[in-house]
């Protein structure tokens, strides 16, 4: 069965030639591997380049999360006269420094915010701490951390879950409890723990083998009305050796009306299959195939 060609609406021929010229960047971007190259090349074409085109861009690229791309153009146009560089545009920069990694860079940028009398901003914090975290200096991201909470800018829930997988990610679990508990319990907590942070304490007590207490936060999700998903359900059945609890847990995910991922039956197939139950791996395999999901190679959690 041939699948329809989506048909375009434009707003006019204009809207159309303008929509066509930004892909044909894009696609030049991603051709040549540099994004400054084909954004010169534009420029060299006409004599200016669209701010809507420029932002547009730099906005695709962060949401596919190649943020050494949206780092190049952000760099470039901080060195070009006709491009006004704002306190956004500076937030973008020291953020995808942080999502790199690049500690060092992103303390240039929040230096050079200081020096431009920016006032101080839980972004570009949470961006340096980040940095930190990524780059394994974790005894920093915790400090940025720590002089939030007593000094400001408030941590926002986004600084939360950075620094809980940062603590995790470092071993860090103590103090990762210790944050978690504090959002949870405490009355004059700013917010309380989201859905990303449940999930990443469950991800730590399996890290730390401490399958009785994941499956206490898996339970606390459902008691604090906290929204379950696939993830969550994956998450649980990735620590699980019995073929018969992965297959309960499978089937309670069914049941909460969550569609099972490639993740879900990869976990099922490899517990039938550690278990020489050969014709119920097939009958998995056999479903997910039919649910129309795609099997890939997929790396145990």
């Amino acid at each position: 069965m041939q699948r329809r060609k989506k048909v375009e609406v434009f707003k006019d021929a204009a809207d159309e030639a303008e929509q066509k010229k930004w892909r044909k960047l894009m696609r030049d971007i991603e051709g040549s591997g540099s994004a400054v190259s084909a954004l010169r090349t534009q420029r060299a074409k006409s004599e200016a380049l669209p701010r809507d085109l420029v932002l547009g861009t730099l906005v695709r690229f962060k949401q596919l999360k190649k943020w050494n791309i949206v780092g190049e153009i952000l760099e470039w146009l901080r060195t070009q006269h006709w491009w006004d560089f704002s306190e956004m545009d500076f937030l973008m920069l020291i953020t995808a420094y942080g999502k790199l990694g690049d500690f060092n860079k992103a303390e240039r940028v929040l230096r050079y915010m200081n020096k431009k009398g920016y006032s101080p901003s839980v972004i570009s914090h949470t961006a340096l701490m980040e940095a930190y975290g990524r780059a394994q200096q974790y005894s920093k991201a915790e400090a940025i951390f720590r002089r939030m909470k007593s000094s400001g800018p408030e941590p926002s829930p986004l600084t939360y879950q950075i620094i809980l997988k940062t603590f995790v990610e470092g071993n860090k679990f103590k103090e990762a409890e210790e944050v978690f508990e504090s959002l949870l319990k405490e009355e004059r907590a700013p917010f309380k723990p989201d859905q990303k942070m449940f999930h990443m304490m469950i991800y730590m007590y399996k890290k730390a083998s401490n399958y009785d207490q994941a499956r206490k936060i898996f339970a606390q999700m459902a008691e604090r009305g906290i929204p379950q998903s696939t993830v969550t359900f994956n998450s649980l059945m990735s620590f699980e050796t019995n073929y018969k609890e992965v297959s309960s847990i499978y089937d309670q995910m069914q049941r909460a009306g969550h569609k099972p991922d490639v993740v879900s039956y990869a976990l099922l197939i490899n517990a039938y299959g550690k278990a020489r139950r050969e014709d119920e791996a097939l009958a998995v395999f056999e479903e997910m195939l039919d649910a129309g999901v795609r099997w890939v190679v997929i790396i145990p959690y």
